[in-house]
């Protein structure tokens, strides 16, 4: 009877043991650095975080850590969104990179810089408030779609002007 009892003990043990994990599984969050926008670019980007959709490119929106209103994330591996990053090299006088013949696109209203990565591309837009970033996957290639579900929350949120 003493073996019996100690077995079924194990079984209750392991019960939360599993709920746990399984919570942990289940939960999408992933690191992204946060920017430190200033300024007006601050009230710009707390309302593109509101304004930003569940889903991008059929990925739902998971949690961005550190928790911040200057970042989001989407699926597994993350499109990362930063917003009030500062002007990206390429398009800086006098930097090493400096580039006014970057490859840029305008999507749905939006024009943005494409930078190559090894694993996907950064997207930024220009000529906005607020620059905002956009990292994505090769994973999900074309990688430009993401932008399409993400246009119209920045037009709204960040307005034009350098």
């Amino acid at each position: 009877m003493l073996g019996r009892v100690k077995s079924v003990r194990r079984r209750y043990l392991a019960l939360p043991v599993l709920t746990v994990l399984f919570a942990a599984v289940s939960c999408s969050s992933s690191d992204v650095d946060a920017p430190s926008p200033r300024g007006e670019a601050v009230r710009h980007c707390r309302a593109l975080h509101k304004a930003l959709p569940k889903t991008v490119d059929g990925q739902k929106r998971g949690d961005a850590q550190p928790d911040s209103d200057f970042t989001a994330v989407w699926g597994d591996p993350a499109v990362q969104l930063r917003c009030g990053v500062p002007k990206p090299e390429v398009l800086t006088y006098g930097s090493e990179h400096y580039n006014p013949g970057a490859d840029a696109a305008v999507v749905d209203g939006v024009q943005w810089l494409f930078e190559k990565r090894d694993d996907g591309y950064r997207f930024t837009t220009v000529l906005r408030k607020a620059y905002v970033e956009v990292t994505v996957p090769g994973a999900y290639a074309p990688e430009v779609d993401v932008l399409t579900d993400l246009a119209g929350a920045v037009k709204k949120s960040v307005p034009e002007g350098v």
